[in-house]
């Protein structure tokens, strides 16, 4: 008879590096339903780029970056959990970067909007 040991051993090593690699997932709950917990900004605490994007979207544009606007998967799983088309990025552009840089506002169909500083990674809310 085989020895099991080796494939339990496989396993906890296998389910340890994953909840180690994983990123953290906070729940709380929020009118009864589970949400992630996410921490909030104010619009006077953002950088002078992330107002002036904020106010572009509330605007309808022109945006300076192509991909502005388009459909944003939430595949992270970092925002709270909406069907497929509900939320769209928007760069924020970064002084000195040759490239989109890694700051982005999120809209919501319902008018939320979530600030990341280092795509995507984590997110804050947008407080008026």
């Amino acid at each position: 008879m085989r020895s099991i040991r080796p494939y339990l051993i496989a396993v906890a090593i296998v389910a340890l590096t994953a909840a180690f690699l994983a990123p953290p997932l906070v729940l709380a709950r929020e009118n009864g339903a589970s949400a992630l917990a996410i921490n909030e900004i104010t619009v006077a605490v953002l950088p002078p780029e992330a107002q002036q994007t904020l106010q572009l979207i509330r605007r309808g544009g022109p945006y300076p970056y192509q991909h502005d606007g388009v459909e944003f998967g939430n595949y992270e799983r970092r925002l709270p959990l909406r069907n497929r088309g509900y939320y769209h990025e928007y760069t924020v552009p970064t002084p000195g970067a040759s490239n989109r840089g890694a700051r982005r506002i999120i809209g919501g169909r319902d008018g939320e909007y979530y600030y990341s500083d280092d795509h995507y990674r984590s997110f804050r809310r947008i407080r008026e």
